[in-house]
């Protein structure tokens, strides 16, 4: 098991906690809050070691469009750069509810 952390400036302020997925093979579940400062931060724990650069290129990606202040927490059962993706957009649009 690998845990990976990353940190992005943010933007926009987000009110409240989501809770999308669930940690079964090929799927990851994603955690989400606001975060107590300025920043948006995320910690990976997932199954598969060695994987960080990707990680690191869709975290990227996402808070390149997407920039609120939250504190992401993501389980992770290997599932696919693909399905990470899905996963946060449900993750904000449920924020968004």
């Amino acid at each position: 098991m690998e845990v990976l952390t990353f940190t992005y400036p943010s933007e926009t302020k987000v009110s409240k906690r989501a809770h999308v997925g669930v940690v079964g093979s090929g799927d990851l579940e994603v955690l989400l809050e606001p975060s107590l400062d300025n920043s948006a931060h995320v910690r990976v724990r997932t199954s598969v070691d060695g994987y960080g650069p990707i990680w690191q290129k869709v975290l990227d990606r996402f808070f390149s469009r997407d920039r609120g202040t939250v504190s992401i927490e993501i389980n992770d059962f290997g599932a696919t750069p693909g399905m990470v993706t899905l996963r946060l957009q449900q993750a904000v649009e449920e924020n968004a509810k």
